[in-house]
């Protein structure tokens, strides 16, 4: 009888696939998300003025965990649980605030016009002046037309003030030179610049339900009185205020204080211009009015 062959079938067990879940979908969509956000602040933070954001950049480098502080500054617990006293910060004013943010932002984007857009404080609010200097002038000479050095550092200023909801007043200032006739005098001019002024930064987004005067000041309040013929003279002034509520007559009043505070301040504009030179150089001397 033949002998039977063994044999010996070897079954591998059926492994089941894997299937694969929907976990990664969850985190997709967190990712989406997140993506999302971070692309709708950044549009906000695009929409917001450059003033606002300034001070937003501001709140971040000197606030804390703790409180207001240097940045990065963690206040330690062997302070607190010895009770050291801490000496605060004099809070800084809105409008010296106001003031370096718009002097940052101009020295950051008119680099080659810094010398012609000056920003400082006086007692109602900010002030920004943009004024002639000897060879660049901001408007042509007799005429009330902007130059394009003049419509650049406008569109910046009303760009950097038109998120603000402070009341705002133009100003129109010439030399003291007149005109041959008397049909046509610096008032006139000066009135004319103040409004085409405006105008000027109404195009670039400032509301003029915030204006509460566009006025012209001839030549009765130089910047350099020691040289009314100077062509620092021949300038606009933007007055930004701290309160809302500003009207005109309070408006007059601090004109006529300020005129007289300004001569204090006369040594101090001297010293950051340039020697005016001679009378009838190259400005709105009474040869190149028409």
């Amino acid at each position: 009888m033949a002998a039977r062959k063994l044999i010996i079938l070897r079954v591998k067990p059926k492994t089941r696939e894997k299937v694969h879940g929907s976990s990664w979908k969850v985190a997709y969509a967190d990712f989406v998300t997140a993506l999302m956000a971070f692309f709708l602040l950044m549009w906000m933070l695009a929409m917001v003025a450059p003033a606002k954001r300034a001070e937003v950049a501001r709140y971040f480098k000197e606030y804390n965990l703790v409180g207001k502080g240097s940045p990065g500054a963690i206040q330690t617990q062997g302070s607190v649980a010895r009770g050291e006293p801490e000496s605060p910060a004099e809070p800084i004013p809105a409008s010296e605030q106001l003031r370096q943010d718009l002097a940052q932002i101009i020295n950051a984007r008119l680099g080659d016009l810094r010398d012609q857009v000056w920003v400082d404080t006086f007692e109602a609010g900010v002030r920004v002046q943009v004024v002639d200097k000897q060879g660049r002038l901001m408007f042509q000479l007799g005429s009330a037309k902007l130059t394009e050095d003049a419509k650049r550092a406008l569109k910046v200023i009303a760009e950097s003030i038109k998120g603000l909801e402070n009341r705002i007043a133009i100003e129109g200032h010439t030399d003291a030179l007149n005109y041959s006739t008397t049909k046509y005098t610096n008032w006139e001019l000066s009135t004319a610049r103040a409004s085409e002024a405006r105008q000027e930064l109404e195009r670039h987004g400032l509301d003029p339900d915030r204006l509460i005067k566009v006025a012209g000041y001839a030549a009765v309040d130089p910047l350099i009185r020691a040289n009314p013929y100077a062509p620092q003279n021949r300038r606009i002034s933007i007055l930004i205020y701290d309160k809302k509520d500003a009207g005109p007559l309070e408006d007059e009043k601090l004109f006529i204080h300020r005129r007289g505070k300004d001569k204090d301040q006369e040594s101090s504009v001297e010293r950051r211009t340039q020697s005016p030179g001679p009378p009838f150089s190259n400005h709105d001397s009474i040869f190149n009015k028409e």
